[in-house]
């Protein structure tokens, strides 16, 4: 272990400047020599630390993705190439540079915080074997000493003797508790950190080995922590509980607002979305934006979640549009404005059609005495057609004008038409 503290010694003094910078924060509110002070100085240099590699995790994530999606490639390049190793290995060399994926890109995180790790851990055990290191000076590392999380000493381990744990000021069934308690808690989150990622966030329409593969590590990784981690100082502990606590958090973070696409995070991430979108009519936020915009793009290779997606939007007489927006579709616009104009017709109609009210007996006998009276007389009105009926018939009729008429009309008064004759010259 002193040749793996060697090579990182040049960030051991970093790490130590940044506790020491933290205690004296915490110190103030809890005191120098509390455990209280010292723990969360080493949980500050967690979160500062897991802040920093944040865009790792971004690119861990991005490269997941594009791996998982590579799956069936890489499967056709196994079996196409199962006899020959170098030509399989060259040709998935060649697909990694067409799609600009890096196998590596899933480790970034866990390598970029091993220097930190590994310098903590060389930190604690000066302390714990009573040497200064870094900038931490004889006062320092005496309250380091004294200082103890739920009984036991920062240095203390699983596997100390008593007459060690004693010299520490502490018993070895209070270290053997509170380590156990910390490899049991930092096992269990690592566990259900890697189960979250394969029960919601992977792509289930495809199956391939790396499925196979990240379902083994789900059970090796917890496995190994809990080998490893008797022997680590409670420090390390409290530094690896930490991070792996912040992992799991940031994954639920991603897996719920971020999902895989194929995945059931997906499915339901899709599910509040569409509820949101159909209720208020417009997308909320612009990382549902950019997840609209990816699926408006695909188009038909859109996976079952994207098409329920897309068809209750429309059924919702809405259209999500290129840029990850959400408007009113044209042919839902066009339905109500004609539902408007068919409403006026009808209410139109009704005006014109609407019947008059009806009338009682008495109400209707005095119209018909109201009428008569404003009439004229019926002598008057049959004297009138007897005057213009003489002045018809004084008109004299030019002979034949009737047969003529009969003629023009070639039909005959009674019974089948005669055919007609050629004329003769």
């Amino acid at each position: 272990m002193d040749t793996i503290a060697s090579l990182f010694s040049f960030i051991t003094t970093p790490v130590s400047w940044v506790i020491v910078q933290f205690h004296k924060v915490y110190g103030a509110l809890f005191g120098p020599n509390t455990g209280w002070a010292w723990g969360l100085s080493i949980v500050s240099l967690v979160i500062l630390i897991r802040i920093c590699l944040i865009p790792l995790f971004v690119k861990q994530i991005k490269s997941t993705r594009a791996m998982q999606t590579l799956q069936p490639e890489m499967k056709k390049i196994q079996e196409r190439y199962k006899n020959d190793r170098q030509r399989q290995s060259e040709e998935m060399m060649k697909l990694y540079k067409e799609t600009g994926t890096n196998p590596l890109s899933s480790c970034l995180p866990i390598l970029a915080q091993s220097p930190f790790f590994f310098a903590l851990y060389h930190v604690l055990n000066g302390i714990a074997t009573g040497k200064t290191i870094g900038v931490i000076n004889e006062p320092l590392l005496a309250s380091a000493r004294k200082a103890h999380i739920f009984g036991a000493p920062l240095a203390a381990k699983f596997m100390d003797s008593s007459d060690k744990v004693e010299a520490l000021g502490a018993t070895l069934t209070d270290v053997r508790v509170v380590t156990a308690v910390m490899i049991v808690l930092m096992s269990f989150s690592q566990f259900y950190t890697q189960r979250q990622l394969m029960t919601k966030n992977v792509d289930t329409t495809v199956k391939t080995p790396f499925m196979q593969q990240q379902k083994m590590l789900m059970y090796v990784f917890p496995v190994m922590f809990a080998v490893f981690g008797i022997n680590f100082p409670v420090g390390v502990l409290v530094y690896w509980l930490t991070t792996n606590v912040w992992t799991m958090g940031q994954q639920m973070y991603v897996i719920r607002n971020n999902p895989t696409p194929g995945s059931k995070a997906q499915a339901a991430y899709l599910e509040r979305l569409t509820k949101h979108v159909t209720q208020h009519g417009k997308v909320r936020r612009r990382s549902e934006k950019v997840i609209v915009k990816a699926i408006v793009a695909k188009g038909r290779d859109r996976n079952e979640f994207e098409r329920k997606f897309i068809n209750a939007l429309n059924k919702a007489g809405l259209a999500a549009q290129p840029d990850g927006t959400v408007m009113q579709s044209t042919a839902q616009a066009a339905a109500q404005s004609e539902d408007g104009a068919v409403a006026g017709t009808t209410t139109a109609t009704a005006v014109r059609r609407q019947q008059p009210k009806r009338q009682s007996k008495s109400q209707r006998q005095s119209g018909v005495a109201k009428q008569a009276e404003d009439s004229p007389s019926p002598s008057l009105e049959k004297s009138a057609p007897q005057d213009a009926k003489p002045a018809a018939a004084q008109q004299p009729q030019k002979p034949g004008s009737g047969t003529r008429s009969k003629a023009q009309s070639g039909q005959r008064k009674g019974g089948p038409q005669r055919p007609k004759s050629p004329s003769k010259k």
